[in-house]
């Protein structure tokens, strides 16, 4: 799932490339992937591109003045053409969603939201004011935004698992599954730790973590192609994703937690002074 570093740099690309086109077409192929349907795409067309913008793991793009917004989800993603084709799209074909022509079609470049996999959650809002996307409007603040005295008060009132509280967007927007594990790994954290019982060190540690790693995510992702996002954050990943390789601060071997549709990477030597968690799916398969 694209998180904030990634989305950010997708919104960079956007400023840089789509602003100061006009919208030629919006070809929408899966009817699904919209979650408004007043007004209607087609009032786009003609409008000048005028910014892009980033809410949590929400990607905007404001076009006259309306915002088209897009979650990109799990498994979707933006694709950007220097030219794309000018045929429109046949709808239930292949893995585009969505597509905006920045000009003349075949003419002009653009892109195309994308949802690879069976489970279709992209989801596209178009509206005048980013609060009226329901998941916008109960956003917390913005990872990058937190100081480390809000990140205690945050936490303080939660009982839940730190690695849980870290990716609720109504807590801290923008962090997901992936650079929860790096920022927890940093600051030498068990996933499993109560938020509220932190210490006042591991807060401090936990905060300082989170803006290391997403800032220097953030960095290494801006400027790069939209094609190139993901492999970069992957090869800046010291845990997550990481599960049997050794980890790259003490060269304990890298372990898993899975659940019914994901997982997530940790290091016991690090995190959890060398205790193995248990691993509910190999429990399972143990009874």
């Amino acid at each position: 799932m694209p998180e904030l570093p990634e989305v950010e740099a997708l919104a960079d690309h956007l400023r840089r490339h789509a602003v100061g086109h006009t919208i030629g077409r919006v070809d929408v192929a899966a009817l699904s992937v919209l979650k408004t349907f007043d007004p209607p795409p087609t009032v786009l067309h003609d409008q000048a591109v005028t910014g892009a913008q980033r809410w949590g793991k929400y990607l905007g793009l404001k076009a006259g003045e309306l915002f088209l917004i897009a979650h990109l989800s799990r498994a979707g993603w933006l694709r950007w053409s220097e030219r794309l084709a000018p045929a429109p799209l046949r709808p239930g074909k292949g893995p585009i969603a969505l597509r905006v022509h920045l000009g003349v079609p075949g003419q002009a470049p653009g892109f195309d939201l994308t949802e690879a996999g069976t489970q279709k959650r992209l989801a596209v809002w178009l509206v005048d004011d980013p609060v009226k996307v329901p998941g916008i409007a109960t956003l917390g603040p913005d990872a990058l935004a937190v100081d480390a005295d809000e990140l205690a008060r945050l936490l303080a009132g939660h009982t839940g698992r730190i690695k849980t509280v870290l990716t609720d967007q109504k807590v801290i927007a923008g962090i997901g599954n992936a650079y929860s594990d790096e920022i927890l790994h940093t600051a030498r954290i068990s996933p499993f730790a109560t938020a509220a019982k932190l210490s006042a060190e591991q807060v401090t540690a936990l905060h300082e973590a989170l803006r290391t790693v997403l800032t220097d995510a953030v960095a290494r992702s801006v400027g790069q192609q939209a094609a190139t996002l993901k492999g970069e954050k992957r090869s800046g990943m010291r845990v997550h994703a990481r599960t049997g390789l050794p980890c790259p601060v003490c060269a304990d071997t890298v372990r898993e937690i899975s659940f019914a549709d994901k997982s997530f990477q940790y290091c016991p030597t690090c995190q959890t002074g060398g205790k193995v968690l248990a691993d509910r799916r190999m429990s399972r398969l143990l009874k």
